[in-house]
């Protein structure tokens, strides 16, 4: 099955918040004039030298944040969204110092706080669908389809309007490729877009630690109930030796002496 993905295109973006306030809506959070990423918004608009950039999730396509789950409450999923379970999540936030993007947010001002993400509108692309942002957007600045179908169309426009892109599809190479891509008129690091990171994926480096962790957690464990078995032993010998002190003091006839006790 191919994945699903958007195009971005940053020259069509007007500013006009509808992807915003449609997300808001979607996930029953509060409207914000607030726009920037954080728990309470998956999907934001910034203004980046006079450029209107769009941000959300990039959905990568081997995502650093699910290879660092310890838990699998992050996935991705076949249609291409990459998912959060929040019945799974034990809030280790591991996610959100792995991103590379730096996506995932925490909700710290709430009781029973959770990871939050855009998750694609995942339960409506399954329906056959299109995510709220991208249903919402009157300027089409976000085009939904498969990441082949969208390749083509980026191509098409750079064929048709040389002169108005910057010429590179963001998201194609970048952390192993994403499913998030972007059109933009400048290189993306003037609109505020990652361009130091690797082509290959980063799971590949972050697998090389996780696996270890099982090990640490045995051994750790191992010396914690050795500590706890030594600790414990010390409290009972102690115990026993006053009890014997006690029943030796309440009946002197059932002392041994030393002399009797080598004979």
């Amino acid at each position: 099955m191919q994945h699903y993905g958007i195009l971005i295109d940053t020259t069509l973006c007007i500013g006009c918040y509808a992807c915003e306030e449609a997300c808001a809506n979607r996930w029953g959070f509060p409207q914000s004039d607030v726009h920037e990423l954080s728990s309470t918004k998956n999907t934001t608009v910034l203004t980046v030298n006079d450029t209107y950039v769009p941000r959300m999730c990039m959905h990568c396509e081997v995502p650093t944040c699910a290879s660092v789950c310890p838990v699998g409450a992050l996935q991705k999923s076949k249609e291409g969204p990459v998912t959060y379970d929040v019945s799974k999540c034990i809030g280790c936030r591991y996610c959100m110092q792995a991103c590379p993007f730096d996506v995932p947010k925490y909700q710290w001002n709430s009781t029973n706080p959770k990871v939050t993400k855009c998750d694609m509108c995942h339960d409506r692309i399954a329906l056959g669908g299109k995510p709220a942002c991208v249903e919402a957007c009157p300027a089409e600045a976000r085009v939904f389809g498969t990441l082949e179908e969208l390749k083509k169309i980026a191509e098409n426009r750079f064929a048709q309007n040389p002169s108005n892109y910057f010429p590179q599809i963001y998201g194609i190479k970048e952390a192993g490729g994403t499913s998030i891509l972007y059109l933009a008129s400048k290189p993306f690091a003037e609109i505020g877009l990652k361009g130091n990171l690797p082509d290959h994926p980063l799971p590949s480096l972050t697998w090389a630690v996780m696996s270890k962790i099982p090990n640490y957690v045995f051994w750790g464990g191992t010396l914690l109930g050795g500590i706890y078995w030594i600790t414990n032993r010390r409290k009972e010998v102690r115990e026993f030796e006053a009890k014997l002190e006690q029943m030796e003091h309440e009946n002197p006839s059932r002392r041994i002496s030393n002399h009797e006790q080598e004979n």
